[in-house]
């Protein structure tokens, strides 16, 4: 099978394709044929060592695949050889071919193509588990979404605006604000046009946002502590502008409000069937229509350097997939 690897510490530019033999599953795990798999921003991190997970080289990236299941392992009742999964891992997404522990993996909507299951996993998943588990915000609030074309960020926008929230999004360009408005989002901030704090201020009567979701952090994240309610919960999702934040414990003190991490990829692991809740929900919302997620290219898998460099430029609305 081929898969593209890391040989060691390196760029988008630096990925090989090489030839590997057909992985087993063992007991407790299923052999998925991957038919799509999509990208995300620590993808670039991992193969460069900079991730809170570091692998031994060689190693593949990836962390989420859509594909059709070709083998079970001793102990497997839940999946059989033919079932179309979802499926999430550590890393080592980028193959014709992986192994997976049975309870990371899920059914998807027969109704749904793999590009589009690619993309569910991780970034549904970590926007729900934020949104929902993590923040658990109420019908009437307001979220403000940074980011919110990117692949996680419209997912923030989609599912905030399902469960009933008002929701503000934050992007870089007006043609990126208008993606954000056609998947939900009632108000959005041109972040070119400057600091947005003060027009959150003035789009909720001088109060800030009850919730916000930052995958971006730097400056972002910096000018969201200024502009949350009085018992806000600002969600740290990632630190797409390169630097981690420090947060003033005093603005946490005078506005009552929280500053709350969101590691999707523990939390998949710590708790396996609230996850198996909440795709079962976001598939629910799916075939209602009100999740309509957005695969903005495709690749072929040789083709994995050019597509993380293209997620990289953010030049690219929504999700980036690799199919084999």
């Amino acid at each position: 099978m081929r898969a593209v690897v890391a040989e060691m510490a390196c760029g988008p530019e630096d990925l090989k394709v090489v030839e590997l033999d057909e992985p087993a599953p063992g007991p407790g795990q299923i052999r998925i044929d991957v038919k799509a798999t999509a990208l995300n921003f620590a993808d670039s991190l991992i193969i460069g060592h900079k991730y809170q997970v570091k692998p031994d080289f060689p190693f593949s990236p990836g962390f989420e695949v859509a594909g059709i299941v070709s083998g079970v392992g001793d102990g497997v009742s839940d999946f059989k050889t033919g079932d179309r999964v979802i499926a999430t891992m550590d890393y080592g997404a980028y193959r014709e071919q992986v192994v997976v522990e049975d309870f990371l993996a899920h059914p998807f909507p027969e109704a749904m193509d793999f590009a589009t299951a690619a993309s569910f996993p991780v970034a549904y998943g970590t926007s729900y588990v934020g949104l929902l588990r993590r923040s658990h915000i109420d019908p009437g609030e307001t979220v403000l979404v940074h980011g919110a074309a990117g692949g996680v960020g419209l997912t923030a926008v989609e599912i905030a605006k399902a469960a009933g929230a008002r929701v503000i999004a934050t992007a870089s360009s007006p043609e990126k604000c208008a993606i954000a408005a056609a998947h939900g989002a009632d108000e959005t901030i041109n972040l070119a046009d400057g600091p947005f704090r003060d027009r959150v201020k003035e789009l909720t009567g001088g109060d800030g946002a009850d919730v916000i979701y930052d995958p971006v952090g730097g400056d972002v994240f910096d000018q969201s502590l200024r502009c949350i309610n009085w018992g806000g919960r600002l969600l740290i999702i990632g630190f797409a502008a390169g630097r981690i934040p420090e947060i003033p414990a005093n603005l946490l003190l005078v506005k009552s409000c929280a500053a709350i991490g969101v590691f999707w990829s523990s939390h998949r692991r710590r708790e396996p069937e609230s996850l198996r809740s909440d795709y079962r929900q976001l598939f629910q919302w799916w075939g209602e229509g009100k999740l309509k997620p957005l695969v903005g290219a495709k690749y072929p898998l040789e083709q994995a350097g050019a597509a993380l460099r293209a997620l990289l430029s953010r030049k690219v609305a929504g999700k980036i997939v690799l199919e084999t």
